[in-house]
């Protein structure tokens, strides 16, 4: 069983026989705060493969970079849905694990004020099977289910967005595609400029070796002339 799983699973045994009143101290007051801990570390799971994506992102626009470099338009249009497609993953894995989190955070109130009901139990009886399949969108509708649960605690924040509208979709918009064809376009054509500015001026400034060299022909030229200067004079003598 993942992380998610067990995390998401350990709210079932969240119900209102598992809570006892304050002044009782059992097993099962050490049992709840131990389930919100792991529905609060799937969360951070989530985060680090957010984190994964944002890396993802950036290499497949340095190779939309080159691509554009080397002129593959073709090419570059493929890197460029692929860094769209990180970045979308990105969003959707850091909404879904703020909605974790939030729902942690709901439970830990709830357990506090001991009004944690027996409905919750029910809300995720489907949730084993979305997360066996890793099926976010099934795990975001569980979410929007589980939230209602605290509307009359007034400690629901509202509804997020989806989080899987387009975590896994293949197409992007084009408009975005290029967009960002264009952004690192602009970004290449700079460097570029900048280096065939210095190269420039490397080939049009000359290097002090040059100077030194054309400086030592010509006093070599005035040296023969002067020679031929003193011969001639000497054989007119």
């Amino acid at each position: 069983m993942s992380g998610l799983e067990k995390a998401l699973f350990n709210l079932k045994e969240i119900s209102v026989n598992n809570i006892p009143p304050l002044s009782q101290n059992t097993k099962s007051e050490k049992v709840v705060p131990n389930n919100i801990s792991s529905i609060q570390f799937t969360a951070k799971q989530l985060n680090r493969q957010a984190a994964k994506a944002t890396k993802d992102e950036k290499i497949e626009k340095d190779k939309l970079k080159k691509a554009i470099q080397a002129g593959h338009s073709e090419i570059a249009k493929v890197y460029a849905q692929n860094a769209i497609r990180k970045q979308n993953e990105r969003l959707n894995l850091l909404r879904l694990a703020s909605r974790i989190d939030a729902v942690a955070s709901r439970v830990q109130t709830a357990v506090t004020m001991r009004q944690v009901t027996g409905s919750m139990t029910n809300v995720v009886k489907g949730m084993d099977q979305a997360m066996k399949a890793m099926d976010l969108d099934k795990i975001s509708t569980v979410m929007d289910r589980f939230e209602t649960q605290f509307d009359d605690l007034d400690v629901a924040t509202g509804y997020y967005e989806n989080a899987t509208t387009s975590a896994t979709a293949v197409a992007t918009p084009q408009d975005d595609v290029d967009r960002l064809i264009n952004q690192v376009a602009d970004e290449a054509g700079v460097e570029l400029h900048q280096e065939m500015d210095v190269a420039q001026a490397m080939t049009s400034t000359p290097s002090k070796n040059a100077l030194v060299e054309v400086e030592e022909d010509g006093l070599g030229e005035r040296l023969r002339a002067l020679r031929s200067e003193a011969y001639a004079t000497k054989q007119a003598i």
